[in-house]
Formats: structure tokens, C-alpha cells, sequence
């Protein structure tokens, strides 16, 4: 269950979105590949996550004290940061490769991609 009603959320969730405020204004802003349409906390009652989503259901969350897109996938529903992603792309079903590829290559991030053997 997830709720924007910040009466919902606790001292813990109340701090985390302190965070989050301090990480868009202070640090590094929102990520690049996030949409700034209907922007709003959201607390995630199951998981415990607070993160900041958008009229895209997009996904950002604190990534050490910095904003970060988290994905999901369309195919297998895998999720995480683009650099937890990238540690399973290996083990990934081929439509979820070809998504992440077209992520990595969205965010020019394309060369951290492991190498076909065959392209070696």
C-alpha cells in the first residue's frame, strides 16, 4: 500500500523526505532522466520506501545523500538503480537486456555494458 498523505508517515519517513528536499535543493538535483510533471512524495507502507514519483510513475530515490532513478523493468519486473541493474544484466531474460540496453544507451552509459565474447 503507498500513500502521498504525509500524516501516513512516520518520524523516519518524515526525515527521508527532509533528505530527499536537502538532495534535490542542496546537492545534485533531481536525475536527469526524471521528469519535473506533478512531482510528489510517496511512502511505500509495505516496503518502507519513501521516493518521489511523477505524473510518469517514474522513480526517484536517495542513492547514498544523491537522487537517483530507480527502474523497473517492463518484462520480469526486476528492480533497482541503474547500477544494481547492471550487475544482474547477465542473468537478465532477453527482452529485459534489450530494455536495459536501450536505458544505458538513453543515459550514455552505454559503455558500461559487459562485452559480447564475441565483440573481445
Amino acid at each position: 500500500m503507498t500513500t502521498t498523505d504525509l500524516s501516513q508517515f512516520g518520524y523516519r519517513e518524515l526525515r527521508e523526505v527532509k533528505d530527499i528536499l536537502v538532495a534535490w535543493l542542496d546537492g545534485s538535483g533531481l536525475p536527469e532522466d526524471f521528469y519535473e510533471d506533478e512531482v510528489t512524495f510517496m511512502f511505500n507502507q509495505n516496503s518502507g520506501n519513501v521516493f518521489l514519483t511523477n505524473s510518469e510513475y517514474q522513480v526517484a530515490m536517495l542513492y547514498g545523500n544523491k537522487l537517483e532513478s530507480f527502474y523497473s523493468s517492463p518484462y520480469k519486473g526486476l528492480e533497482g538503480f541503474f547500477i544494481e541493474l547492471l550487475d544482474e544484466y547477465e542473468y537478465m531474460h532477453h527482452e529485459d537486456k534489450e530494455w536495459f540496453e536501450e536505458l544505458a544507451k538513453s543515459l550514455d552509459r552505454e559503455d558500461e555494458l559487459p562485452k559480447d565474447e564475441e565483440e573481445e
